[in-house]
């Protein structure tokens, strides 16, 4: 019978990310880029250490505040976008309003402003399925914006995209995180795109070196 393993995928990681930057994080699959991605969004839970979001030890709440921390100031962002197939643009940005109980006007006005700004002010009633790649990613990049995060957390944002609308991708959360000032902190293995972010760290076997 065959003990069990502790497996370390981060190791010695003590980063402060600064309000407004937009941060890239780079490095080969499997180093440990999207565990620490889902530890600083709350979506996991570290076996050691802390995230502080200001004063707020995240992981000193319960799960249900945990939750409710996500809901409220951090927006993420995935390669795969995961819309829901038979909602419009429209209704699936609105749906983290709708989880934190926002009325329907007032989340369908945001969320409409938020298309609009991605440059999707045409096709609000538009299904996933109706969509491009790069046009579903754009509603993602809304979603994550309509709660008016403090952080949004893209992990390969562009990976499932063309080299054309990825640099079009990037481009786009470059410009919110300069216009709106929300940090941005963006997991990529591609170099030529992370070197539009404020500071490049590069990861190797679960921990963080600095680039730039």
């Amino acid at each position: 019978m065959s003990g069990s393993v502790d497996l370390h995928v981060l190791e010695g990681i003590d980063l402060d990310i600064r309000k407004g930057e937009m941060l890239a994080i780079v490095g080969a699959s499997g180093v440990g880029k999207s565990t620490f991605l889902h530890i600083i969004g709350g979506l996991d839970r570290p076996s050691a250490g802390k995230v502080w979001y200001g004063d707020l030890d995240v992981f000193g709440l319960d799960n249900d505040r945990i939750a409710r921390f996500r809901n409220e100031r951090v927006g993420f962002v995935f390669q795969f976008h995961h819309l829901l197939p038979e909602f419009s643009a429209l209704e699936n940005v609105m749906m983290p309003a709708f989880i934190r109980r926002i009325g329907r006007e007032e989340a369908a006005e945001t969320a409409a402003g938020l298309l609009r700004d991605v440059g999707l002010g045409a096709r609000l009633h538009h299904r996933p399925g109706e969509l491009s790649g790069g046009e579903q990613q754009r509603v993602a990049v809304a979603r994550a914006l309509v709660l008016n995060p403090d952080v949004v957390l893209a992990d390969e944002p562009t990976g499932n995209l063309d080299s054309h609308t990825g640099e079009a991708i990037h481009e786009l959360l470059q410009d919110i995180n300069r216009q709106k000032g929300i940090t941005f902190v963006i997991v990529t293995h591609n170099d030529k795109l992370a070197i539009r972010a404020d500071r490049v760290l590069r990861m190797r076997e679960g921990k963080l070196t600095q680039e730039n």
